[in-house]
Formats: C-alpha cells, sequence, structure tokens
C-alpha cells in the first residue's frame, strides 16, 4: 500500500505522524504543500483544511491521528 503525507514544514501533527511511521517501518512519501500549489488545491477539493493529509490506498483522513496508523499497522 502506498502512503502519501501532505504537509508543511515544522507541522507538530505532521512530525508526529512521520515518527510513527518510521518507527514501525512503514515506507511513506511527503508532498510539501507550501512547494506544491497542486497538491494543495488537491486536498482543498477533497473537503480538508488541516494537515497533514495522510491518504494511504482508498482510506484518508486529516491530522495526527494514531487510531488510523494503527489499523494500517495491522494490515500492513
Amino acid at each position: 500500500m502506498s502512503i502519501t503525507i501532505y504537509s508543511k514544514p515544522d507541522c507538530v501533527q505532521c512530525s508526529a505522524t512521520y515518527q510513527v511511521l518510521s518507527r514501525r517501518n512503514i515506507p511513506y512519501q511527503i508532498i510539501d504543500l507550501t512547494e506544491n500549489p497542486q497538491a494543495l488545491a488537491t486536498i482543498r477539493a477533497m473537503g480538508y483544511q488541516q494537515i497533514p493529509v495522510v491518504v494511504a490506498g482508498t482510506q484518508h483522513w486529516s491530522g495526527f491521528r494514531p487510531d488510523k496508523i494503527n489499523a494500517l499497522i495491522e494490515n500492513v
């Protein structure tokens, strides 16, 4: 499963999300919304206004969500 995290620099919730995924050796890619206006438009079109936005397969959510990350870990 591919995991993409839409974030920006100095985001505490983004860093927390990276740390949990990294500790569990789950690969992910980061898209910096400050450098990619098209990605920003995409997550806004999805209805999100808070970061990080995590897209994992067909699932997606915003904010630091340990419950969602733990559910991913169970399915990896």
